[in-house]
């Protein structure tokens, strides 16, 4: 079966490259991979076209639902590998939506990925002759996850880093949905999996403390990340959880592609 992949514009697969905007790799030149449907959906979610589509009566403060044609694409997982290794980068990130909900089909795309060569120079591929790369030698896999699906080994054994965003009470998704006790067991456990928790107030930060306490996350690995969707409202924010992080020992993420290009897509 194909990738079903979110689009930049109607029929456009959403594949480009960028600077890593949030979480560890910060500022980090990569090639994205967005993927369409979610098995949550967050009021305030920012990718709403990859799940909101018409009919879909899921709550979101915008209000607004997306026609399914124009913003869902479906392409074979060799074109998918081709198109990111013509990018010409060598970390890959894998979003959403809820990107696990496909990672068996991520796990052949990846493997394709693995035997193409990359050509800075001109972009060009070419199949490697002796066969697929070792790990060491290919592009680093990072994903961005909501935490509530286990991805099979078939998947995990590829991925370098987890970006691990449960969602807390006001993303408005039911806490048995979202902040399954096994998962964030899994993730916690996993040295791979850095947690960057999404805050609107200071009250949200005692239910990342709570999480903490219940699963024993190393504040190393926790990330604070102000909601918001423009530069003024997440400036404001960050501020604001400064002196958190500090207090607790987590570390602050910026959203460094709101500032820099605006809530658009493909950047």
């Amino acid at each position: 079966m194909p990738l079903t992949l979110a689009t930049q514009s109607p029929g456009e697969p959403e594949i480009f490259a960028s600077i890593q905007g949030e979480g560890p790799s910060a500022g980090m030149p990569v090639a994205f991979l967005r993927l369409s449907r979610c098995n949550l959906a967050c009021v305030w979610c920012d990718t709403a076209y990859t799940w909101r589509f018409e009919g879909d009566n899921r709550p979101h403060r915008s209000g607004e639902t997306f026609e399914r044609k124009a913003n869902q694409v479906t392409l074979d997982e060799k074109d998918v590998a081709e198109r990111i290794a013509a990018l010409g980068q060598d970390r890959l990130v894998i979003t959403g939506g809820e990107p696990l909900l496909q990672a068996s089909r991520l796990a052949e795309m990846l493997q394709h990925l693995d035997t193409l060569e990359i050509s800075r120079e001109d972009g060009s591929l070419s199949a490697d002759a002796t066969g697929p790369r070792l790990r060491g030698d290919s592009m680093r896999v990072e994903v961005e996850t909501n935490g509530t699906v286990d991805p099979p080994g078939s998947f995990d054994i590829l991925v370098d880093q987890y970006n691990v965003s449960p969602k807390l009470s006001h993303s408005g998704n039911p806490a048995d949905l979202a902040l399954p006790e096994k998962m964030l067991d899994r993730w916690a456990t996993d040295e791979r999996a850095f947690f960057k928790f999404v805050i609107a107030e200071p009250e949200d930060v005692e239910e990342v403390l709570a999480i903490q306490r219940k699963h024993a996350i190393p504040s190393r690995r926790i990330f604070l990340m102000p909601e918001g969707t423009d530069s003024e409202t997440i400036s404001a924010r960050e501020r604001m959880l400064i002196s958190l992080c500090m207090e607790h020992g987590f570390r602050l993420s910026d959203r460094l592609h709101i500032h820099l290009f605006g809530d658009t897509r493909g950047t």
